[in-house]
C-alpha cells in the first residue's frame, strides 16, 4: 500500500550541520546491516480466566520478566488488541540483527507458566533493506539521518502485503510512477509514519506495512485514498489488518482478564 519513507532528523544544535551529498549517504547506508522485523500476535486461552488472581499474578510476571530479559538484544515494543480483533489479545515488535535472539525469546517464553494459557495467532517475519531502527535513548539519535525510533505514537496497524505477478512483470518506470502517487498521497497525511519491510522468501507476504499515528481518522483517509491509487489495482492481498494500541507489557497482559 505503500513505499518506505525515512524519517529524518534535520535539526541542528548549536552550529550549522550541513547535509552530507547523495553518494556519501548511500555508501552509509551500504555498509549497514540489516534487521529482522517480527510482528507476533497472542490471544489468551478460556482457561485463563478460570486461573485465581494469585496464580494471574505470577503468570505474568514470568512473562514480563522473560520478555525484558530480551530487550538486551532485541528492540521490543508492545500493543494490545483487546477489544479490536477477536483473533489476537495483545501483539509483540521484534526488531534484531539475527533471528537467533527472536527465537530464544520464544523457546523462553514457550517454557514460563503462561503459555499454557497463550495461543499464538499471527505472525509475520519481514526484513529491513538497511538497518532502519534505533533506540529511543541512542546518543546518535539527535544527529542520525538514516535510522527512526519505532513505537512512539499511541496507534500502530500493521498488515501484510501481497502484489499480483502482473505488478512485477510491468516496466520498472510504470512501477515507479505509481509508488510516486503513492508517496505524493501519503505526504499529506504528515501525522502517518510509514513502516515496509521485505518478506520475500521469509513468509507468506511479500511485504508487511506497518502505519504507525496518533490519529486512527488520519489513517483511515489515507488508506481510502490509496486504494483509488494506481498501484491499488495490482495489490492482490492486504489482510489481515491488525489495529493496535500502544501499552507496556504489563497493561496488555491485565486486560486479558
Amino acid at each position: 500500500m505503500g513505499t518506505e519513507r525515512d524519517q529524518t532528523n534535520n535539526s541542528t544544535r548549536g552550529s550549522l550541520r550541513l547535509a552530507p551529498n547523495v553518494e556519501e549517504l548511500e555508501e552509509h547506508k551500504s555498509k549497514l546491516p540489516r534487521q529482522f522485523v517480527n510482528f507476533i500476535f497472542y490471544r489468551a486461552r478460556p482457561e485463563w480466566r478460570l486461573l485465581d488472581d494469585g496464580a494471574k499474578c505470577q503468570s505474568k510476571q514470568g512473562f514480563i520478566e522473560t520478555v525484558d530479559d530480551s530487550r538486551r538484544q532485541l528492540l521490543i515494543h508492545t500493543y494490545s488488541t483487546v477489544g479490536l480483533r477477536t483473533s489476537a489479545d495483545f501483539m509483540i515488535w521484534r526488531i534484531g540483527s539475527d533471528l537467533e535472539p527472536m527465537q530464544e525469546m520464544t523457546g523462553r517464553l514457550n517454557q514460563t507458566a503462561m503459555a499454557k494459557y497463550l495461543e499464538p495467532t499471527q505472525s509475520f517475519l519481514s526484513m529491513t533493506k538497511r538497518s532502519m531502527y534505533i533506540e529511543k535513548d541512542c546518543p546518535e539519535q539527535s544527529e542520525d539521518r538514516v535510522h527512526i525510533v519505532p513505537g512512539q505514537s499511541d496507534y500502530l496497524f500493521v498488515c501484510p502485503l501481497l502484489r499480483t505477478r502482473e505488478w512485477y512483470s510491468r516496466p520498472q518506470e510504470q512501477r515507479q510512477e505509481m509508488m510516486d502517487e503513492n508517496v505524493r498521497i501519503g505526504s499529506k497525511y504528515r501525522s502517518v509514519k510509514l513502516h515496509t519491510t521485505y518478506s520475500f522468501g521469509l513468509d507468506d507476504q511479500e511485504f508487511v506495512v506497518a502505519f504507525e499515528t496518533n490519529n486512527p481518522s488520519d489513517f483511515l483517509d489515507l488508506v481510502q485514498e490509496l486504494r483509488e491509487a494506481k498501484a491499488s489495482c495490482f495489490t492482490l492481498r492486504d489482510t489481515p489488518m491488525f489495529t493496535c494500541r500502544r501499552r507496556t507489557l504489563a497493561e496488555c497482559l491485565d486486560a486479558l482478564g
